[in-house]
């Protein structure tokens, strides 16, 4: 009930920022090629997810719309994993490119300035999303194509349509946000 209860929120918040500030939006080019609007992980979550992902040492994790870099740096610092970051937003890419040089993991992780869809994912082991159900439902072509077999995708809150999760994780860990846990099947239709 307590994740249904932040879904509702979140959709209230996103529908009043579109409804309220229109003008605002349509003034920032970048905003409107956004799939989600940004809204940063609690850290315990970061954490539940990337250990949900079995994220291994060498694997390879992307961060679609990757914010702050927060996801990046605990899975280089902690996991011992490459990690690319995702993100459109200027101010995000600044932001979370000053994070990496702080956390002194620059080697392992970096930040690709651009619109998630016209990234190649390929070299993906692991994929976290945080964006609306709508978003994750126009994404899901692009993972199936790109993404090797065994490649898990985890997805913050919001479902991928026409998939079935593996793992829904509903833990006093997740701080009463919801956490789907997929994996690309061996057996491609």
């Amino acid at each position: 009930m307590q994740g249904l209860n932040f879904y509702c929120q979140a959709a209230v918040c996103t529908a009043l920022l579109t409804s309220l500030a229109p003008g605002l939006c349509a003034q920032d080019s970048t905003y409107a090629k956004k799939l989600a609007p940004y809204v940063a992980s609690p850290q315990r979550v970061v954490d539940r997810m990337l250990e949900m992902a079995n994220l291994k040492p060498g694997e390879t994790v992307y961060d679609l719309g990757c914010g702050d870099g927060r996801i990046l740096i605990t899975a280089v610092q902690r996991y011992k994993a490459k990690a690319v970051g995702v993100e459109i937003a200027d101010k995000l890419v600044a932001e979370a490119n000053r994070n990496l040089a702080r956390a002194a993991v620059g080697d392992m992780a970096r930040i690709l300035h651009g619109d998630l869809m016209e990234v190649d994912l390929s070299p993906a082991d692991v994929v976290t999303i945080y964006l609306m159900t709508q978003a994750n439902e126009k994404l899901r072509p692009k993972l199936e194509k790109s993404l090797k077999p065994g490649a898990r995708v985890v997805s913050l809150d919001y479902s991928v349509p026409g998939w079935k999760p593996l793992k829904v994780d509903k833990s006093e860990e997740s701080r009463g946000h919801l956490i789907y846990l997929y994996e690309i099947p061996a057996n491609r239709k």
